[in-house]
């Protein structure tokens, strides 16, 4: 084989590989379950590993609760909108506690003029409305103790507890409230 033939082959071949290396090198973490760190005071062994990174992002198109359940950690979903003025207050609350509790609790918000479908199973009937599920998988009981209303929707054929809900914007102490009662430490 002549040097010419065996340049066309080998400079297509690194160039292959040097492409591949830089794919490699900026996506080898991306991949990979990230882990979702605890506050800095918290332990090691409190580490959770994500089965999906979606799982813990707060904005989503859809919810399975089947999926979210597994973590065992409360739930906290919010049905909104992007357009809606409560809902628009309640974002930036939303965002801050999702980066907060990573690893303590699950904070999702659905955008039901967008995506309509993520809240046909729900009891929704304004936005914002939140719907709240303890780390067992059960509705939460709200205590005595705070002032919050809260609706409690059961299922007719069993009477069982279906759903624990609240219609309408909530503040951040409301929401640290809330995530408290459920058993949250901050």
């Amino acid at each position: 084989m002549d040097k010419k033939k065996l340049l066309k082959v080998i400079i297509p071949i690194c160039l292959v590989l040097i492409v591949a290396g830089i794919w490699i090198f900026k996506n080898v973490n991306r991949g990979s379950d990230p882990i979702v760190a605890l506050p800095e005071n918290k332990g090691a062994e409190n580490l959770m590993t994500p089965k999906n990174e979606e799982d813990f992002v707060l904005e989503t198109t859809s919810i399975d609760l089947d999926v979210l359940k597994e973590y065992s950690l409360p739930i906290i979903i919010d049905y909104g909108a992007d357009s809606c003025i409560p809902c628009k207050e309640m974002a930036p609350v939303l965002k801050t506690l999702n980066a907060e509790m990573q690893g303590k609790a699950i904070i999702k918000f659905v955008d039901v003029w967008k995506n309509g479908e993520a809240a046909k199973d729900f009891p929704i009937q304004v936005i914002p409305t939140q719907v709240f599920i303890n780390a067992d998988g059960k509705p939460y009981v709200p205590s005595d103790d705070l002032q919050i209303k809260f609706d409690m929707y059961s299922y007719k054929n069993t009477g069982e507890h279906a759903f624990t809900v609240h219609q309408g914007g909530l503040t951040e102490d409301q929401m640290r409230a809330i995530l408290t009662d459920m058993g949250v430490d901050e």
